[in-house]
């Protein structure tokens, strides 16, 4: 009987098994056969250095404290890749591993898998979560020498990679292009959520905090995710439109999570505005299923335009029409499950708010939309068999 092939997953930007794709991932491979050891940061209630969860391993590491600044993710990325090293040969000496799976941000886990590569064969597949150039170009509006740095070490990146998979078309041709790599090296997984685990609950109206209507988000509370425009949206809805009964719940948490409590006092919008924090599980389903509709006010920028948020997806999932600023890879996954305000149009955004939540029917309608599109082509049990395909193609050690 042959030994199952061993896989390493590296992964910084989020702890799992909260990190839900990189998890998704994980019990795929491990159901199908694969021997599976995690390297991730601790954080979100995951502090445990080692635990074995569903038989796959995982080893955890500690994070500075996160500062959005540069030098903030300098420190960040270095001390990341000091630990993720040394875990990594921690895993060889007592599992051993034959694929490293890479999964961005940051684009420099290349320089673990590359030694690995060089000096035990090892193969590897890049999973492009995110285009850190772009992410850094919509941060801090400029394209100085870091973000000429993050397009070197993307390069390298795609150059050290055996195989790619990405999350969307967007990404897929950035690997075709500036990664440089051919079409058969390139595969497209996308993160819709597990329908078995991501389901609607019952509504609590509790979290209406006595208003008539609850409007959702879920997510990083960052600078390119526009909780900033998402903010003055409400005050133009409190204030201009005089609409006192609409209650506003921001699940997340994140570097920028301060600075926006901070200018929701500015506005003067406290009063229908709750950030909630970190949120999982059960109560992360059941604040999302009592809303009427959600949000993703994400600005136009060359990142957002690129990117599958899964916030969308999640909001699909659970039947809940949205709204969002009209951005190309949003209206890929959403199509009429969504209403579209023009990009970065505050008013335009508030408006579509309003009128959705005025139109009981064309609410539901949407909804159902958003329900079967996740039924029948983006959940993950369509993404898996994908994924399962990239690791036979590697495992076959085709040459390109």
């Amino acid at each position: 009987m042959n030994s199952p092939t061993r896989v390493l997953i590296i992964v910084e930007n989020l702890p799992v098994p909260f990190d839900r794709r990189v998890w998704m991932e994980a019990t795929t491979l491990q159901k199908a056969g694969y021997q599976i050891s995690v390297i991730c940061p601790q954080g979100n209630s995951f502090d445990k250095q080692y635990e074995v969860i569903e038989d796959i391993h995982i080893y955890r590491h500690p994070l500075p404290p996160e500062m959005s600044s540069v030098t903030g993710y300098l420190r960040e990325y270095s001390w990341a890749l000091n630990w993720q090293f040394r875990l990594a040969r921690r895993v060889w000496k007592e599992r051993s591993f034959d694929i490293v799976h890479i999964c961005n941000p940051p684009d420099l886990i290349f320089l673990i898998a590359g030694w690995f590569k060089l000096f035990h064969g090892i193969r590897v597949i890049f999973d492009h979560h995110d285009l850190s150039p772009e992410m850094y170009e919509a941060k801090y509006q400029r394209r100085d020498i870091f973000y000429h740095g993050l397009r070197w070490a993307e390069r390298l990146t795609y150059a050290t990679a055996d195989l790619v998979i990405s999350t969307n078309e967007s990404h897929r041709q950035i690997a075709l292009t500036r990664g440089g790599k051919k079409p058969e090296q390139v595969f497209i997984v996308r993160s819709g959520p597990d329908l078995s685990r991501f389901y609607t609950m019952p509504p609590n109206p509790s979290y209406r905090k006595g208003k008539s209507y609850l409007v959702g988000y879920v997510g990083v509370m960052g600078e390119p995710e526009g909780i900033d425009y998402l903010l003055r949206i409400v005050r133009y809805i409190v204030q201009e439109k005089n609409s006192h009964d609409i209650h506003f719940m921001l699940i997340g948490n994140g570097p920028a999570l301060e600075k926006l409590k901070a200018l929701s006092q500015e506005l003067e919008v406290t009063e229908f505005v709750e950030f909630t924090g970190f949120k999982t599980g059960e109560e992360l389903l059941e604040r999302l299923s009592s809303c009427d509709i959600c949000v993703e006010p994400s600005p136009t920028s060359a990142y957002n335009e690129s990117c599958t948020m899964n916030k969308i997806l999640e909001y699909m999932a659970l039947g809940k029409p949205l709204i969002q600023f009209d951005l190309r890879e949003g209206r890929r996954s959403a199509e009429e499950a969504s209403l579209y305000a023009k990009p970065n149009d505050e008013v335009e955004f508030a408006e579509k708010i309003l009128h959705l939540l005025d139109s009981p029917q064309l609410r539901e309608k949407m909804g159902a939309e958003g329900r079967r599109r996740m039924e029948e082509m983006f959940e993950w049990r369509y993404q898996a068999p994908k994924l399962l395909k990239v690791y036979k193609m590697l495992e076959q050690c085709i040459v390109f």
